[in-house]
């Protein structure tokens, strides 16, 4: 016999609640997508909106020239005087950055490559005041390195004064290509180097795929190689290998003290630059300056065995001191007050 519910009685009670919640669970689900998605448009926009400030801010630097040009000397150990001269860029425009965050900012926003080559460019104009016997080494990402208007650029001036300093931190993708990039600039009297040796796993790819003109010992390597073993025998090893390998000379970066300066000189390498050798100074015209007498550019040092760890070498007499990297006219001197005196 069949049982009838009377008027009104819910006949599956459970059920429909378990219903009505779930239409309350999915209601609330997509407020709270809808909530969510809007967040996330506002936080994509305002990230849109900061990265189009952040790229004003670089394109006002490269349109205004907002910064200076300074040249730091690169000196022959053994002689003390200047061979050439690192451009490096000083930024005085608003937010006050080091030049390497300037850099990699540009980088970041997509402006890497026209940011370098204004930089550039504000350094070739000024190879003229430069000494006959001096060279002008520039910084440029493999990036830069491989457009047209870095070739041009450098193609204008005489590329025999010119050393490329290879700035790049990451692996190459295809050095085929980069080498015949290399190769063209080669053919027309650039020498190449190979920045941060020492420093990871990149200076060392770059040598043995580039073969460099010249090998610079990263900073982090210079620095107290004259209380650190460690540091003097990769020192020696990379001296060796750039020599016996490319005939390639090396720079050493970074020499801030004395002792640094003749352990380097003990070991046989041939140049280097740094605070206790001069600091990055603005030019000024060298009119009516007797120019140095020049000097073979990167000369090889005479044939000789690494002296090991035992060999002391006789500190440099009186007369063998740092002179000043360049003539003091070719600087600005209240620039170059601060400019560590050889002791």
């Amino acid at each position: 016999m069949r049982h009838s519910h009377p008027l009104g009685q819910d006949i599956f009670p459970e059920k429909k609640r378990g219903v009505i919640r779930g239409a309350g669970r999915r209601r609330a689900s997509a407020q709270g997508s809808a909530t969510a998605g809007g967040s996330t448009r506002r936080t994509e926009k305002a990230a849109k909106l900061l990265l189009e400030q952040r790229a004003e801010v670089i394109r006002d630097a490269i349109t205004n020239r907002s910064f200076e040009t300074h040249f730091q000397p690169i000196v022959d150990l053994r002689s003390g005087r200047a061979v050439g001269v690192e451009a490096l860029s000083r930024f005085g425009q608003l937010p006050v950055r080091a030049p390497d965050q300037w850099f990699a900012e540009a980088a970041n926003v997509g402006l890497g490559v026209e940011l370098e080559l204004s930089a550039l460019e504000s350094a070739l104009e000024q190879l003229h005041l430069l000494p006959p016997g001096v060279y002008l080494s520039l910084n440029a990402s493999i990036e830069t390195m491989m457009t047209d208007e870095f070739q041009e650029a450098i193609g204008a001036v005489a590329s025999e004064r010119i050393m490329l300093e290879l700035t790049e931190h990451t692996k190459v993708g295809d050095f085929v290509q980069l080498a015949q990039r290399i190769e063209h600039l080669r053919s027309k009297g650039v020498r190449v180097a190979v920045d941060d040796a020492g420093a990871g796993y990149s200076g060392l790819a770059h040598i043995l795929n580039l073969k460099p003109d010249v090998i610079k010992l990263d900073i982090s390597l210079t620095r107290g190689i004259d209380k650190d073993p460690a540091r003097r025998a990769l020192g020696r090893a990379l001296l060796s290998f750039g020599l016996d390998a490319y005939n390639a000379t090396l720079v050493a970066e970074g020499i801030e003290t004395k002792g640094e300066y003749e352990t380097l000189r003990s070991l046989g390498c041939p140049n280097g630059q740094g605070y206790l050798l001069g600091r990055p100074a603005l030019l000024v015209p060298h009119r009516h300056v007797q120019a140095p007498t020049p000097l073979p550019l990167l000369l090889p040092p005479e044939p000789r065995p690494v002296p090991s760890l035992e060999v002391v070498q006789p500190l440099p007499s009186p007369q063998d001191r740092i002179p000043d990297a360049l003539p003091s006219e070719l600087f600005d001197l209240d620039a170059l007050k601060d400019v560590i005196a050889a002791s």
